[in-house]
């Protein structure tokens, strides 16, 4: 996989040296895009021993950045007249400006979320969005009548199919086809029968999940920690509440200090100087069971955030509509 990611970043070298204007979105799409060519190296980490996965990670990290930088460079170049301009142009006339679309801020927090835990070793994996009940509910110790459905409001296709209430099945689905060790994330939208100005009928989330002998909650509070302070800052402070999820046992929810008030207390943190950010907890002893693991060999953790949850404490935003109304005056600020 190392000499994979540095024949990419020699393409990408080669290729962007031969840019202009009408390829700059083709190269971005062929390379940097969601399902382009890093990303589909990136899906192979899950293959690697674990070992080097950190180590592999990190390269990863290095080598896109520069990819990045130097795409970035390329376009300002193309971007900036030459001073070599002909002499029958008319340098008397207003400049034109010629807007250019942007990422937008959910896509940017989506890949920023990727890219913390891709440097902490863990592969990507995606799935369907129209889901068999199966593995949304059943193989993560939902049955049917389990009160815990009522709270996913879920769009139905057919007695059997719906829209994904969560990205977890990518859970039951990877373990059911591959033996531990397993460290991945599964980012994606996700469907439910909610709406007001915290919750839209679809959002983002990223579900995660490590399954190895001998993990602990230990491990789940350090893997979580390191990403949140990255997140946002390494003074964060975090707190774990006992809750409740059928396919974690123990669960908590995870409290981060107000990025508003610092922890002091305001009207976003209803006073009390915590935001909840994600829900987290070791994998239930019956969901490994359900995939053929022995929960006397293997354990592992699972945690699941909402992207838009991420980007709103991120950037101080309190209406989560606002995302989706394709006002440019707001996206244009991102």
């Amino acid at each position: 996989m190392e000499d994979e990611l540095k024949r990419l970043e020699q393409e990408a070298a080669a290729e962007i040296d031969a840019l202009d204007s009408s390829s700059l979105e083709s190269f971005r799409v062929k390379f940097l895009g969601r399902k382009g060519l890093f990303s589909t190296v990136m899906r192979q980490l899950g293959q690697v021993p674990k070992e080097d996965r950190p180590r592999l990670g990190q390269l990863a990290n290095v080598i896109k950045h520069n990819i990045e930088e130097r795409f970035e460079q390329k376009s300002v170049e193309i971007s900036t007249p030459s001073s070599a301009s002909g002499a029958s142009e008319d340098l008397s006339l207003p400049g034109r400006s010629v807007p250019f679309g942007k990422l937008h801020p959910v896509t940017q927090v989506m890949e920023e979320i990727c890219s913390i835990f891709e440097g902490m070793g863990f592969a990507v994996a995606e799935g369907p969005d129209v889901e068999l009940d199966r593995y949304n509910f059943e193989a993560l110790n939902i049955p049917e009548h389990h009160p815990a459905r009522d709270m996913h409001d879920t769009f139905y296709v057919s007695d059997s199919i719906l829209l994904r209430t969560h990205t977890s099945p990518m859970q039951a689905r990877i373990m059911e086809a591959q033996d531990p060790p397993l460290r991945y994330i599964a980012p994606g939208k996700v469907y439910r029968c909610d709406s007001d100005i915290t919750h839209t009928p679809m959002f983002h989330q990223v579900e995660g999940f490590l399954v190895d002998r001998n993990v602990s909650f230990a491990d789940l509070k350090g893997v979580l920690t390191s990403f949140t302070q990255k997140m946002f800052n390494d003074d964060l402070v975090l707190r774990f509440r006992p809750s409740f999820f059928p396919f974690t046992e123990p669960s908590a929810e995870v409290d981060i200090a107000c990025v508003i008030c610092g922890g002091s207390g305001c009207r976003v943190c209803k006073r009390t100087g915590w935001l909840e950010i994600l829900g987290a907890g070791l994998i239930d002893p019956e969901v490994l069971k359900m995939v053929g693991y022995d929960p006397d060999v293997y354990s592992g953790f699972a945690f699941g955030l909402g992207v838009e949850r991420i980007a709103m404490l991120k950037y101080g935003i309190d209406d989560i509509r606002l995302f989706y109304e394709n006002d440019l005056r707001f996206l244009e600020q991102f």
